[in-house]
């Protein structure tokens, strides 16, 4: 049943010979479909007759403007895929014919929809190179080392291990060679404590961002570029800091008011509890341990870490609340001046100082600007959570940050809000007056369980693409674990950090910690019981472009009928979205190499066998707890050996015959080439091959690996060869070296 208005009744009466039942409501009427056959109409023009009238109501409430950030998103992506960068003069072309038309259609009056759509297409497509253009930087490709001068932007982290802060404005000192990077990554093991503004000499060796690990992984050399980092370095002796010249007074007061908080947390709750509270009141996670978040993860708990929308609304929502009751207090101030109006400019600046705080992650700003333009709407007396506000606060992001697009934050965090606001727009007509006291209790809970279960359906996708987990007893973790974050962790840590100037935060932060301790034991608890049941998928690239599909049906159409979207989205993402796991995985920098072919152990575990079959993947080369082999183990869910078993060695290289029917030469001498190649069904080498190598078996050798970065094969037995894929396909980008 949908709700529709008088004008579209003709089109979806067309193609019926009997009328369909009619029966008024307040807003409309309620139509009840009869998609039987008849003979003079088939049902692939039922089906379109119906699509145009859905279309023509959403774009009748104006919804196109909720597709606006799906083009853009969409545009962005496109000038991405390439290998080369597009040419300026055919996106010129483009441009003026897209102005040509858009004066015809504005002058006809005709597919003005269209022309916003393109439009819209074509500013996502430009997005990139603008930013690259403005905050882009040379991306460093060889080791370089010596002396310089820099000044230090940003503290990422403080930790035992050591410092990373972000440096710029870097000149050589003493003849030692310049390099034209605007920033670096700096890691400092031993040193002077370091705050935003210091200028410091120091000994340095810089070297190339690294390359992805895995295929349509986490792509470090695209994100830096585009923050203007060009290379991580480190610190080869103990920098000196000569001056402290801020160029940012409110950044730099900002963070040193960060960084103070932390260290209170740090000095009241020395443990674990306290990395959770500087996550959530700072949004530092750096001191959060693997081991925990792993256990959030697994029981859907893994968003209480980061500050995001939950945070937001409930900090900056409480102290709204808080506000009107406290200025309803007073009668004759109730009558003088609208105490909503009031507490919502409070909430406002809230929200801005909890941002400010965050450190501004890509949840977060999407969160403020949500609670901006709700604040707003109370402001100016208009409904406040529309799919509208999310689609402004979406633009606002991609126009300002268009990278970010491809990083989890942004993806999990419009993919739940997208959700909630569709499902409660499609509630919003129901009555939820509550009649007393229990009912309401049990509505808040209710409210707790749906919205978890909703947003868990919601990001599910992203979650499996980007961590390879799910948490199917998250509902659970969250309905037991927020109200504690609502009412007890949050509330405190708000009070804790406003009564630090004055020295009275201990026993606010200690019920915190506290609270805090509690949710461990939950997410440990929850997490255990999970084991063996959060088994996800690997997926490919195109399931995120389904999902983005998905979720652009669902935020446009405004009736029952948004939800075909998503469940078109699952048999799609069944059949042409599953990746398979790798039999061979090569690392371009590391010099790991794993092989499909040991036997595994008896305790492997049945999800590994699922993902592997009857054979895992262990090393012919490189050392296992590297990097690149920790990342390969999360990834692909499966262990990796640290040494291949049944392999021959000798001094100018290495021979595997794997059970799987396929056999693998590592080529350390030229003298080699000669021989395998003649008897090897793949030949991986870090020497540059000779074509007579690659004119008769399959080769990955030091050219590849520069060129692709890490290599994934798969051997298709029947056709006697590898499918090979490589993490870079876009080589010739400047974002890469």
């Amino acid at each position: 049943m949908v709700k529709l208005k008088d004008k579209h009744f003709a089109l979806l009466n067309k193609d019926k010979e009997q009328p369909t039942q009619i029966s008024a409501g307040k807003q409309g009427y309620s139509v009840f479909f009869d998609i039987e056959k008849n003979n003079e109409k088939n049902l692939v023009q039922k089906s379109f007759h119906y699509l145009s009238a859905q279309i023509e109501i959403a774009l009748d409430d104006r919804r196109l403007f909720v597709a606006i950030p799906f083009c853009l998103v969409l545009g962005v992506i496109l000038y991405k895929l390439p290998s080369d960068n597009p040419s300026v003069i055919m996106m010129l072309l483009f441009a003026i014919c897209l102005l040509a038309y858009f004066l015809f259609t504005f002058v006809k009056g005709k597919n003005i929809h269209i022309i916003t759509l393109l439009i819209s297409l074509f500013v996502g497509f430009i997005l990139l190179p603008i930013h690259g253009y403005l905050f882009g930087t040379f991306m460093l490709d060889r080791p370089t080392y010596g002396k310089y001068e820099a000044y230090v932007e940003k503290i990422i982290s403080n930790k035992d291990d050591g410092q990373r802060v972000i440096i710029t404005s870097i000149a050589p000192i003493e003849n030692s060679v310049k390099i034209p990077i605007k920033k670096a990554r700096l890691f400092i093991r031993k040193g002077p404590l370091l705050t935003g503004g210091d200028i410091i000499h120091a000994y340095i060796r810089f070297t190339p961002v690294p390359s992805p690990v895995v295929i349509g992984g986490y792509d470090g050399q695209f994100q830096s570029y585009f923050n203007g980092i060009g290379a991580y370095a480190s610190a080869t002796k103990t920098p000196i800091i000569i001056a402290n010249q801020s160029k940012n007074w409110f950044l730099a007061k900002v963070n040193k008011m960060r960084f103070e908080i932390g260290s209170r947390i740090d000095e009241i709750l020395p443990n674990q509890s306290g990395s959770i509270a500087k996550a959530l009141s700072v949004g530092d996670q750096s001191d959060i341990s693997p081991e925990l978040r792993e256990k959030m993860s697994a029981s859907g708990l893994a968003h209480v870490l980061a500050i995001s929308g939950l945070h937001l609304s409930l900090v900056a929502g409480g102290v709204f609340v808080l506000i009107r009751i406290l200025l309803a207090l007073s009668y004759s101030l109730a009558h003088k001046i609208s105490t909503k109006k009031a507490a919502a400019i409070v909430g406002i600046i809230t929200a801005l100082f909890y941002l400010a705080l965050s450190g501004a992650s890509v949840s977060a700003i999407r969160a403020t600007i949500m609670l901006i333009l709700i604040f707003g709407a109370v402001l100016v007396g208009r409904r406040a959570l529309t799919m509208r506000n999310v689609a402004l606060a979406a633009i606002f992001v991609i126009i300002t940050d268009p990278s970010s697009i491809f990083r989890p934050s942004f993806q999990l965090s419009f993919a739940a809000v997208v959700a909630l606001v569709a499902i409660y727009e499609n509630l919003q007509q129901r009555n939820l007056q509550q009649r007393n006291s229990y009912s309401k209790f049990l509505r808040f809970f209710a409210g707790l369980a749906s919205t978890s279960l909703i947003a868990g359906i919601a990001t599910a996708l992203f979650a499996a693409y980007h961590f390879q987990q799910t948490a199917p007893l998250g509902v659970l973790a969250n309905l037991v674990a927020l109200p504690i974050v609502a009412f007890v962790v949050l509330p405190f840590a708000f009070i804790g950090v406003i009564l630090m100037p004055f020295g009275f935060e201990q026993p606010f932060i200690f019920i915190m910690g506290y609270a805090i301790d509690i949710i461990v034991l939950i997410a440990d608890l929850i997490s255990s019981w999970s084991e063996g049941i959060n088994f996800s998928p690997l997926l490919l690239p195109i399931a995120l472009v389904i999902g983005l599909f998905a979720f652009a049906w669902l935020a446009f159409f405004i009736t029952k009928f948004r939800l075909l979207g998503a469940m078109l989205a699952i048999p799609l993402i069944a059949f042409f979205g599953i990746d398979k796991s790798p039999d061979i995985l090569i690392a371009s920098g590391t010099k790991a190499i794993a092989v499909r072919g040991q036997v595994q152990s008896p305790d492997i575990g049945e999800e590994n066998r699922d993902r592997g079959g009857e054979y895992s993947l262990a090393l012919i080369s490189g050392r296992g707890g590297s990097f690149a082999v920790n990342v390969w183990q999360e990834t692909y869910q499966e262990k990796i050996d640290n040494k291949m078993q049944d392999m021959q060695c000798d001094i100018l290289g290495c021979f595997y015959q794997s059970p799987l029917g396929y056999s693998v030469a590592l080529v350390k001498s030229k003298q080699a080439f000669r021989e395998d190649c003649q008897i090897a069904d793949l030949v991986v080498t870090h020497l540059y091959a000779p074509k007579s190598c690659k004119n008769i078996t399959q080769v990955v050798d030091l050219g590849d690996m520069r060129e692709g970065g890490t290599h994934w094969l798969k051997w298709e037995n029947d056709k006697q060869s590898f499918i090979i894929r490589s993490a870079i396909t876009d080589k010739n980008r400047p974002w890469r070296p």
